[in-house]
């Protein structure tokens, strides 16, 4: 069997690649990615459409092998080491295929009975708040309920590393925030949690980093405040800029002012400068500025330059030119 792992990683990538195909029809969809996930930490997999990571989440489930490169879970192999790693970890895919006629209970009973040393049945219907559902059949569920014994199932066994995929996809807000308190929770147990989302929020406010990959490549890695660094802040109020204030792109630190949908923004590299100006401005010329908003850079601007091609990273240009 395969060296444990240091005890600083439960997650090492190294240069993986996933190939479909051979030949003249092969497309490498996934092209040469690095990813670390350390004990107690959650890191959110991002992407745009077409970008690879449901191919790079597959190979460290275990689900497929890598075409190069290495990857480690708790020190194994996910494939040629396959019992011992889902022993340890918990996945928790897009859809269930839970048996639609038997119940949450009989559910939960019959993926324990899989399982090496499973946590009490009754422990994981209180934690994911399906006591009092526990003799309705799996057909009869809401979607957030169905969800919750996705993940129930996914922890029964205690893992000590979390793969979940697309974990909060159809649950309305507050089945949502459910699951991320739950997600919270296995962080402060040391568990390590690799999850996949379309929602910027989610990653914003799980993620201890978050990494954005686009054509097959992770083309920025950091906190969410790290990825925001570099991107202007924003500030909006309602209407065109009122007659008493000065050139709005003379405030300090304006990188662009734009007017559109009844509201101007104002894009900033530095929102407590511009901000305090042009409050200043306001209050010298005696006016109100309606729906005043302002915010620091957040992961979706970010994300959206790198899906509309404004993000000119090296990494990203390299795997434009494979």
């Amino acid at each position: 069997m395969t060296t444990s792992a240091p005890p600083d990683l439960h997650i090492e990538v190294r240069g993986l690649r996933r190939s479909y195909g051979t030949g003249t029809t092969a497309f490498e969809a996934v092209r040469g990615v690095d990813l670390v996930v350390e004990p107690g930490t959650v890191v959110a997999l991002l992407g745009t459409n077409g970008a690879g990571k449901t191919s790079a989440l597959e190979v460290v489930e275990g689900l497929a092998p890598p075409t190069a490169g290495e990857v480690r879970v708790l020190g194994l192999d996910p494939v040629a080491d396959r019992a011992e790693v889902r022993r340890r970890t918990g996945v928790l895919l897009q859809t269930s295929g839970f048996p639609a006629d038997l119940t949450v209970g009989e559910t939960l009973r019959m993926w324990s009975a899989t399982m090496t040393a499973p946590r009490p049945v009754e422990d994981a219907l209180a934690e994911l708040d399906l006591t009092d559902r526990v003799d309705v059949s799996v057909r009869s569920l809401s979607g957030g309920e169905l969800r919750r014994l996705d993940l129930a199932c996914t922890l029964l066994g205690e893992p000590e590393v979390v793969l979940l995929d697309e974990p909060t996809t159809g649950l309305d807000p507050e089945s949502r925030r459910r699951v991320w308190d739950l997600v919270a929770r296995l962080r402060d147990r040391g568990c390590s949690v690799l999850l996949t989302t379309h929602h910027l929020e989610e990653a914003e406010t799980l993620a201890d980093r978050v990494a954005i990959m686009h054509a097959g490549r992770i083309v920025r890695e950091g906190t969410p405040a790290q990825l925001g660094a570099d991107h202007p802040s924003t500030i909006r109020f309602e209407g065109a800029a009122p007659a008493g204030l000065p050139d709005l792109a003379g405030l300090t630190a304006v990188r662009r002012v734009a007017a559109d949908h009844g509201r101007t923004t104002i894009e900033s590299d530095d929102l407590q400068a511009t901000l305090t100006a042009l409050l200043a401005a306001a209050a010298d010329g005696g006016v109100r500025l309606a729906g005043l908003e302002a915010r620091s850079a957040t992961l979706e601007s970010v994300f959206l330059a790198i899906a509309s091609g404004a993000h000119t990273d090296d990494r990203a240009l390299e795997g434009a030119d494979r």
